[in-house]
């Protein structure tokens, strides 16, 4: 019997990167600076989507009045002096997990709503670029996770079917995204509270990518029987 076709697909910022908690603190820092309110709660709800999804989440919150050219540039500076050194934390088990689903010849692809020359940059800093055959940035798309625009796009970039393939999300923007596209959601939480929606949507829940590694392996032990 052919073995099937399965493919995984990962988000990159607070899944791949410990990246979420950096941004977080230069937004607490920008926002303190010129005087904005709230601004960790609307951080939280701009988790898992693109910069233009983004800006419309700051503009629902402080109006169109609000200087966000210069508030995000400001934090991105931030984020460069703060992360330039050492570059991104990654995830504890990305490594493992990425250099075993190769081994296993897995067909890899990322799917990050960060800008495409970012998420490249930051892949290829941290020696991880080459583990993915496909990477899709959330600038290639005009409608942002919790849509199901970026995994559809990236399951046909990979040529694979979206009901053979699963994704790993941190936020629950991306796993509503993952499960609305048809794939199979598993959920690392980051900073995001596992809730029943969650739970529902989730394929699996767990703590860390070295437990989702331990999934991924049980389930391959048992191909080609049934389907990853």
């Amino acid at each position: 019997m052919k073995k099937p076709d399965v493919a995984v697909i990962f988000d990159m910022d607070g899944t791949i990167f410990d990246s979420e908690r950096i941004v977080l603190r230069c937004w607490e820092i920008i926002g303190k600076k010129y005087g904005v309110p709230d601004i960790g709660e609307v951080f939280m709800q701009c988790i898992g989507t693109n910069k233009v999804r983004t800006r419309e989440i700051v503009d629902e919150h402080y109006g169109k009045e609000f200087p966000y050219e210069k508030f995000s540039a400001e934090s991105s500076v931030l984020f460069r002096d703060m992360t330039g050194k050492e570059g991104l934390p990654v995830k504890p088990g990305a490594k493992e997990i990425l250099q075993y689903l190769r081994e296993q010849k897995v067909p890899l692809g990322l799917a990050s709503s960060t800008r495409l020359a970012v998420v490249t940059q930051e892949l290829k800093d941290a020696g991880l670029y080459d583990f993915f055959g496909t990477v899709v940035g959330g600038d290639l798309l005009k409608n942002s996770k919790p849509a199901p625009d970026i995994y559809l796009m990236t399951c046909e970039r990979m040529r694979v079917l979206p009901e053979n393939t699963y994704a790993v999300e941190d936020s629950h923007n991306g796993i509503r995204s993952a499960h609305s596209a048809g794939l199979h959601p598993v959920m690392v939480p980051d900073m995001m509270a596992v809730t029943q929606e969650m739970q529902d949507l989730s394929e699996a829940v767990f703590e860390d990518l070295f437990q989702v590694r331990g999934y991924f392996s049980e389930k391959i032990e048992k191909l080609p029987q049934e389907l990853f």
